[in-house]
């Protein structure tokens, strides 16, 4: 009996022991976890146990505080809903989880957000910047999207490399930096988008309940671990060569300068351009005003005012970026590879990043199934027919072209990918054979050419035009 007595003596202190030990271990990890945070000036944004600080804005759909997370509800018959801070924020780095239910969902995270009541008939809407969660095959997590206002900004065709970061059904762990004019995010520790932008250097933080399809009715977002720095921020390191979205016109950031790019226009002159014709500025069809160079308005035809332009250098292998803004009824076109070996009377040849008014003017509807449309690789290539990477006639658009060393050429609009192909492959030379250009030997494989705007008679600006040669 006594030894019985002995071991079940034994067995109880053994537990308490291993109980203490345990609690010891959990208090001083939360206490290595708290000074950590308290060191690093984090702030909780969430209690874990209340809504307290947030407040709902726009859309009817509810949240909710379960087992630690903030729970939003999709809800038929609803906009967009938002809860939102109550406190408005400037430079800041944010740090959050985030799960979605479901991988035709959709969500975001609001920064430096703003909200008008007026809007949306007395009920109100949310607008400014938000980082993307998107569980869908399109897979833009960590992009960047203008809410209520200027749509997409940064889409995820502009780092295809963090597409495979977010992980769907599972909580994914979203930074946010928000310093100065630069908008930064990285998904799951991978970089994702950076983009320099002017407007709003304060607003709210927010987290989206999207508006759904009937049948998404109740599914749900969860967030949790939210906390936010606002002092003593030191912003981490974002890779050289992940695209930067610079919306400041004819601006170079010191991380462009950096990576290698540079201005093809400096928003005063013509410096660095020339006459496709002489040789010398063109004396009559351009002007430079408010950092835009205008193509003025003549008679419509190709080539038959002032003439084209083109860029005093020539370039191989590029990331040539630029903005552009149509009249109604506009023609014009971005060129690159021309070498104005070609003898033509009207403009010059080389590959072609359409610009155009596609409802109307009638190219649109000349050529082959679309390939004269807006972003299409003109008279080749059909451009993506994505409605969302089209703005209005008179706003801004960005274009850009990237050629790689091996040939790969990629065009986008507003961020979306719009078509690729590769320079002199057989697929390249059968698309020619059946073109306008098939009579130029060769056409669309010099080594390198000079970057061409056109004069097509069309009143159309360019600016924020930029290259970085590989």
């Amino acid at each position: 009996m006594m030894i019985k007595a002995t071991k079940k003596l034994f067995t109880k202190i053994a537990a308490v022991v291993l109980v203490t030990a345990a609690c010891f271990t959990y208090w001083s990890c939360c206490t290595v976890k708290a000074n950590k945070n308290q060191k690093e000036n984090w702030e909780n944004l969430f209690d874990g146990k209340s809504l307290k600080g947030w407040k709902k804005l726009g859309g009817a759909a509810p949240y909710e505080v379960v087992d630690g997370a903030i729970v939003g509800r999709m809800t038929k018959g609803t906009p967009n809903s938002f809860l939102v801070t109550e406190q408005e924020y400037g430079d800041f780095i944010l740090e959050l989880d985030v799960k979605l239910e479901g991988t035709s969902t959709n969500s975001g995270i609001q920064t430096r957000s703003h909200f008008e009541p007026s809007d949306n008939n007395g009920k109100g809407r949310v607008y400014g910047r938000q980082v993307e969660i998107d569980p869908s095959e399109r897979a833009w997590t960590g992009g960047i999207y203008d809410e209520a206002r200027r749509s997409w900004l940064y889409p995820l065709d502009l780092n295809e490399n963090a597409k495979a970061a977010y992980k769907q059904e599972e909580y994914n762990h979203i930074r946010i930096e928000a310093i100065g004019n630069e908008l930064k995010t990285w998904v799951n520790g991978v970089p994702t988008a950076y983009v320099i932008d002017t407007l709003d250097p304060t607003g709210f933080i927010g987290l989206q309940v999207h508006g759904i399809p009937p049948e998404l009715d109740g599914k749900k977002v969860y967030f949790k671990n939210i906390k936010i720095q606002t002092s003593n921020l030191k912003p981490k390191d974002f890779p050289a060569d992940v695209h930067i979205l610079n919306l400041v016109p004819n601006d170079l950031s010191a991380a462009e300068k950096k990576a290698g790019h540079k201005l093809l226009f400096n928003g005063k002159d013509f410096t660095g351009w020339k006459s496709a014709r002489t040789g010398q500025l063109p004396g009559k069809g351009w002007e430079i005003n408010n950092g835009q160079i205008n193509v003025l308005k003549s008679d419509g035809g190709e080539s038959t005012n002032g003439g084209d332009i083109i860029t005093q250098e020539q370039y191989a292998a590029f990331d040539l970026s630029f903005e552009f803004k149509l009249s109604a009824g506009a023609n014009s076109g971005v060129k690159y590879f021309v070498t104005l070996k070609e003898q033509t009377q009207g403009s010059a040849i080389g590959l072609e990043f359409q610009v155009l008014d596609d409802a109307l003017h009638p190219d649109a509807k000349l050529g082959n199934n679309g390939n004269r449309t807006l972003a299409s690789l003109y008279d080749l290539i059909t451009s993506n027919r994505d409605g969302r990477a089209r703005r209005s006639i008179g706003a801004w658009n960005r274009g850009r072209v990237v050629v790689t060393p091996d040939n790969k050429v990629t065009h986008y609009l507003n961020g979306i990918k719009m078509l690729t192909y590769e320079r002199g492959s057989q697929s390249f030379k059968d698309i020619v054979a059946t073109s306008k250009y098939k009579d130029w030997e060769n056409f669309g494989e010099a080594k390198q050419g000079h970057i061409l705007l056109q004069d097509h008679g069309d009143a159309v600006s360019f600016r924020n035009i930029k290259i970085k040669s590989y």
